[in-house]
């Protein structure tokens, strides 16, 4: 876990976020009060819970994004899922303990990363060892010249001690290996079907989760069925890597590992709850809403949810809601749900500098996609103050005129203005281009002058 302090977790956000200050300051304290509890005594451990979130704001201010780049910096399991997707217990759709599973699945994988990554090493030399069995004639395993390379044949004859001349050929194939001059030549190994066992099943619609759970258990049921494959000897050795990386992981010791991350610090990000929150006209029960709001309820107290890998325990599990909350608020949801989220923080609409900003500060911003974008066609570009100015205030305008789809606004308006020159970019490598003003006034000149165009283009 990781123990960055709150104000290096805010520096760390605002690398990639602009604004919302109040937000970023919550969830850095949320995430130092988890490295906090690891500190302290296990038995008051036990009883000290995670302060789950709601933030409100509308679309594109930065919602999502701060609850992804936080997980990134924790290192820990992290899943988001729209709280529109479930349905109530009993109803043909999902439910929300599927969540948990997709969560535990989330974290095996990392946990499972992590340790191909340490058994790398150990892999490579086993799978080299593997790939010269193949490249180097012996007795019991006579080559075929075939194309440009050798193709083993499947006998399965032991293969004799080898003999210094033997041993000096490996050594020989083992250089050229490694100076990448085998990398023409072809093998037959044997891989594990993608496909898996011979038996589909075809989940009924809504009921994927248990079509992935019948699928999973056939699969231990049924072994995995192989076939050869001839492949050129980089793709064999990066298989054989994968097979020899496999045999080194315990997975038993990979899933307690996983289980204890996800229990201890697995983040999820329920979007759109505002959409489960309020009462309908309807007379009867709604079971994507309120039946949906009783379901989240003991998922976010604290249960058990049966899993493939055991079970796992949600009451450490840090959850982060967020939601437009334009025509329901929080007040909205069922009490005891809203007492199980007692932080909230709203985050503020986008103006114009913050478009500026977007556009200037984050690593990753759009003027610097465009600009590596086209330099793969060799052509470069750059942008003027007075641009990027225009097209902030562009996006502000337009924002106001219609929707307020936040710094999403931003793609549809740098999309418009460069459609035509990455068009025309396979043609123009080595060009220098500059956008300034006029040609953001030139390239959006049709839709400003039309306002009813302006809200279908932009």
């Amino acid at each position: 876990m990781s123990s960055l302090t709150p104000r290096e977790i805010v520096a760390e956000l605002d690398k990639f976020i602009i604004g919302q200050a109040g937000a970023k300051r919550m969830v850095a304290i949320a995430m130092r009060n988890r490295w906090r509890r690891q500190q302290i005594d296990p038995e008051l451990r036990d009883e000290i819970a995670p302060k789950n979130i709601i933030m409100m704001g509308p679309t594109g201010v930065g919602k999502t994004e701060i609850a992804r780049r936080l997980a990134r910096l924790a290192g820990c399991p992290f899943f988001k899922v729209e709280a529109t997707k479930f349905t109530e217990v009993g109803y043909v759709g999902r439910d929300v303990e599927s969540m948990i599973r997709d969560l535990m699945e989330i974290g095996v994988s990392l946990v499972k990363q992590e340790e191909r990554d340490r058994v790398r090493g150990s892999a490579e030399r086993a799978a080299e060892e593997r790939l010269l069995d193949l490249l180097l004639p012996s007795a019991g395993r006579m080559p075929v010249a075939e194309g440009p390379g050798f193709v083993m044949s499947n006998a399965s004859a032991p293969s004799p001690e080898p003999s210094p001349r033997d041993a000096g050929t490996r050594d020989k194939l083992r250089d050229l290996w490694r100076a990448g001059k085998l990398d023409d030549r072809e093998v037959e190994i044997e891989v594990s079907s993608q496909g898996g066992p011979g038996v589909g099943i075809m989940a009924m619609p809504g009921m994927e989760d248990m079509g992935i759970q019948m699928q999973d258990m056939l699969s231990r049921v049924f072994p995995p069925r192989r076939k050869n494959r001839r492949v050129k000897v980089p793709e064999a050795y990066e298989l054989l890597v994968q097979e020899e990386s496999e045999k080194l992981i315990d997975m038993d010791n990979v899933t307690d590992i996983a289980r204890e991350r996800v229990e201890q610090s697995g983040i999820l990000f329920l979007d759109e709850l505002d959409k489960i929150a309020g009462k309908t006209d309807a007379s009867g029960p709604d079971v994507s809403r309120e039946g949906v709001q009783r379901d989240l309820l003991p998922i976010v107290e604290g249960c058990v949810v049966n899993t493939k890998y055991g079970m796992v325990k949600t009451d450490h599990i840090l959850f982060i809601a967020a939601g437009a909350f334009h025509y329901a608020k929080p007040t909205d949801l069922i009490p005891e749900l809203q007492g199980r989220f007692p932080l909230r923080v709203e985050l503020s609409a986008l103006n114009k500098d913050d478009f500026y900003r977007i556009l200037t500060e984050p690593r990753n911003a759009l003027t610097i996609q465009y600009k590596a974008l086209l330099e793969t066609e060799g052509v470069g570009i750059d942008y003027t103050r007075e641009a990027l100015e225009e097209i902030a205030a562009q996006a502000e305008r337009i924002n106001e005129e219609t929707e307020n789809i936040g710094a999403r606004r931003l793609y549809t308006i740098m999309e418009k203005i460069l459609a035509d020159l990455s068009f025309d970019a396979p043609e123009r490598g080595g060009d220098k281009v500059m956008v300034d003003r006029d040609y953001v006034m030139g390239q959006l000149a049709d839709v400003i002058e039309d306002r009813d165009l302006s809200r279908y283009i932009l």
